[in-house]
């Protein structure tokens, strides 16, 4: 397959860059901003993009690729930051608080050029920068403005390197889709190979050549993204898979049952009760960091119990996805902000005897789905909703006991029930309850009561990175909290969060 390497400065969506090539149908994987020129040729690289970032290519200590990618005769794309450094490496000059622009722009292509082929006049596109490109690097010449800048995309066509000012990634760039094709077809010559059965055969094999003839030990909670890394993983190491079950008591309700009649015929699954060992951990913990890194621990620790019953065991596998690695910290070595720490990244502990394998790590929620359908996994296990590792502890603000549990578990419960019943639940990306660390004043029965608050929350996306508010019906939203109210002792008021991601998170912690 034809490989295209994504250089990360740093930007928090610039795995949309890959994914965008993916769905071009040519892999693209994600690589430190600083590869080695070396390191790139080794790879097989086809085409180099460079991301978007926070910083200033100005500033003292700004990421700086290897200036000898220039010089390897493989096209370049540099967006944004990427575009900047890559002026500034080869001659350019870029300056900063003359013109700053966010958010939509017109793109007005100036010149004929391979990358800006089959573009309107004028085209929407997003921009994100303070800092722009005032003189051009020796070779190159201007091909799209704004009203704004003089430059807002460039191209030295002799040698294949390109930059734009804008985000082509993202959505609001209407002709983002093409401009990433032109580059990928038009001037890398790149071939449209890649596919989920591809990417099965090829993480199948790494598997095998990791593990040989070792057991792997894979942890399974129920959800999308561990039960389809467990059956690619049962097809790479067949009965050498032990997969294991952890009830931590901050499931959803039935959970346990769930998970025993969905996977248990296709796996040789270990259910382990650990429900009061958590609680017990979180007894009296607030902040949602040490929840997770608590909760992270705990797994760890039962999973090396079960290694020694089930042992010799040198391997885990996780469902771990690309949003939890790029919010946790960054993946591949750019420098991203964290946003708050998955329990099973940035909360794992440094001591332990087990070595991960993550063969999701560099996927999205949808494209996990895609690859579900792939390995025949049954429709209504693919399209469950996304369920956070640490569980109910994250959607229980403040501390964490059985009874706070069952508050926030009975009533996602019902919100759940009621999506489900009323034809609403594949029309969200996710829903979930939130039990708020207050209590509110309510009347039952001609008597003051002085109760629990929940929020439910409901958002529509296509792979977690943004997200918006759904907008459901107001007689729904109506019939769920007096089911809540009426049928769930401790809860007198329910909320509805009207949030996106960002400036939100989805989850509230």
């Amino acid at each position: 397959m034809d490989r295209v390497l994504v250089l990360d400065f740093g930007s928090q969506y610039n795995q949309l860059i890959a994914r965008r090539v993916r769905e071009l149908k040519v892999y693209s994987e994600i690589v430190p901003h600083d590869i080695k020129a070396e390191q790139v040729l080794d790879r097989g690289a086809k085409a180099l993009i460079l991301s978007g970032g926070p910083a200033s290519v100005r500033q003292d200590g700004a990421p700086q690729p290897d200036p000898a990618i220039f010089n390897l005769g493989l096209p370049v794309l540099g967006i944004c930051y990427g575009m900047q450094v890559t002026a500034q490496i080869l001659g350019g000059k870029v300056a900063g608080g003359h013109t700053r622009e966010y958010g939509h722009a017109q793109l007005i292509p100036t010149r004929p050029s391979r990358l800006l082929s089959g573009l309107p006049d004028r085209t929407q596109a997003w921009m994100s920068h303070g800092d722009s490109v005032t003189a051009l690097p020796p070779g190159f010449i201007t091909i799209g403005r704004t009203s704004s800048i003089a430059c807002a995309a460039f191209g030295d066509e002799a040698h294949r390197i390109y930059g734009v000012q804008f985000h082509p990634e993202v959505e609001h760039t209407l002709q983002g889709r093409q401009i990433l094709a032109n580059f990928l077809f038009r001037i890398a010559g790149c071939q449209a190979g890649w596919t989920m059965g591809a990417f099965i055969r090829e993480k199948t094999r790494e598997v095998r050549k990791l593990v040989g003839k070792e057991k792997v030990l894979c942890a399974v909670s129920g959800g999308v993204d561990s039960s389809v890394m467990a059956a690619l993983l049962a097809r790479a190491v067949g009965p050498n898979l032990v997969a294991v079950f952890v009830d931590n008591g901050l499931f959803r309700k039935n959970e346990p049952e769930l998970v025993r009649r969905a996977l248990g015929a296709r796996l040789n699954l270990n259910m382990v009760d650990a429900g009061e060992r958590f609680l017990t951990r979180l007894a009296g913990v607030s902040s949602p960091e040490k929840k997770r890194r608590i909760i992270g621990h705990e797994f760890i620790r039962v999973f090396e119990e079960v290694a020694r019953t089930h042992g010799p065991l040198r391997f885990l596998a996780q469902g771990t996805l690309y949003p939890d690695l790029i919010e946790s910290r960054s993946a591949f070595g750019g420098p991203s902000a964290t946003i708050k720490t998955h329990h099973n990244v940035g909360g794992l502990p440094k001591n332990m005897k087990l070595e991960l394998i993550e063969p999701l790590r560099e996927l999205f929620k949808d494209e996990v789905r895609e690859l579900g359908r792939a390995l025949r996994l049954p429709a209504t296990l693919l399209g469950r909703h996304p369920f956070p590792g640490p569980g109910l502890a994250v959607r229980i603000l403040g501390p964490v006991t059985a009874e706070r549990a069952r508050l926030v578990r009975e009533a996602d419960d019902v919100f759940i029930s009621e999506l489900h019943r009323a034809g609403l639940y594949d029309k969200v990306w996710q829903a979930l309850t939130v039990l708020l660390p207050v209590r509110s004043v309510g009347v039952m029965g001609d008597e003051r009561t002085y109760e629990n608050v929940v929020t439910l929350r409901a958002v529509t996306s296509t792979d977690a990175m943004t997200a918006d508010w759904a907008r459901l019906p107001n007689d729904f939203l109506a019939r769920v909290s007096n089911r809540i109210i009426n049928e769930i002792r401790g809860i007198n008021r329910v909320v509805y969060d009207i949030s996106s991601k960002p400036p939100a998170t989805i989850e509230w912690e």
